[in-house]
């Protein structure tokens, strides 16, 4: 049977939402990944801290490859992941949340792939459509069911981190269409993709962006707001696993049929 998965980021740490819960870690060939593993309306749901426990992993650091490929070993075939992000698009205001549909990648020294060569022959993932219409879809019908204030659709830059951006970075992205300012989203929205998994995020306005916002940014800031919004984000979680269809197929489900499908 299938599975939803929930990655979790800043602020978002709460597995106790779902019935049944116990944790488990499963090695995989880029390293070890903790999750736990639940159910819900009787789906199962397993869950992963983005930053580790205690939030103790940096942006730069988070193993992003072994958590897609141990979410894809546990029988994932949905992510519904969680981004907090700062805001370059002034309609789109602290408290509000925003389905990405598109990013513009700025980081350095990640990588971004699984097809390396070797074992996997040389790949060129299409990203046209990065995160999955039909559960940004689905998730949009759920915000709106629990009159959450939702934008579906927006570009989320992403920085290397672990700083924050300066004004002038921040202005560069606005003029290059930015929406959306955070750290971790890509390659996680790639290598989902190569892993032919359904991937949408949610993404939590916590502040503007440096040069818009009129003081200086702190990570207090970030975590305070998305305090504020956090149950709220768990309703939208709950009632998004109640909506998706587990048997469902989307074109994200055979991303990688060119090249024979992704294989563990």
């Amino acid at each position: 049977m299938s599975a939803i998965g929930v990655i979790g980021g800043t602020g978002v740490y709460d597995p106790s939402i779902f019935e049944n819960i116990h944790e488990e870690s499963l090695t995989t060939p880029y390293g070890d990944i903790d999750y736990v593993q639940g159910t819900y309306k009787g789906k199962t749901v397993i869950f992963v801290a983005r930053h580790g426990r205690g939030h103790s992993i940096p942006p730069h650091k988070i193993n992003y490859r072994a958590n897609i490929w141990g979410l894809k070993k546990l029988g994932v075939t949905f992510i519904i992941s969680t981004t907090a992000v700062g805001s370059l698009n002034e309609s789109f205001k602290p408290g509000h949340f925003v389905l990405t549909d598109q990013f513009l990648d700025f980081t350095k020294n990640r990588i971004t792939t699984f097809y390396e060569g070797g074992d996997r022959p040389v790949a060129h993932l299409d990203v046209t459509n990065p995160y999955c219409p039909e559960l940004r879809s689905a998730i949009e019908s759920a915000a709106k069911e629990l009159e959450l204030p939702i934008h579906n659709g927006g570009t989320y830059v992403c920085t290397e981190g672990p700083r924050f951006e300066t004004p002038a970075e921040i202005k560069m992205f606005h003029m290059l269409g930015g929406d959306t300012v955070g750290m971790t989203n890509v390659p996680e929205v790639n290598l989902a993709n190569e892993a032919e998994i359904a991937y949408a995020t949610i993404s939590m306005i916590t502040n503007y962006a440096a040069g818009i916002s009129t003081t200086a940014l702190t990570h207090g800031e970030v975590v305070e707001m998305m305090g504020q919004m956090a149950e709220q984000l768990k309703s939208l979680i709950l009632k998004t696993i109640e909506a998706v269809d587990v048997d469902a197929k989307y074109v994200a489900h055979s991303r990688m049929s060119e090249y024979g499908g992704f294989k563990l």
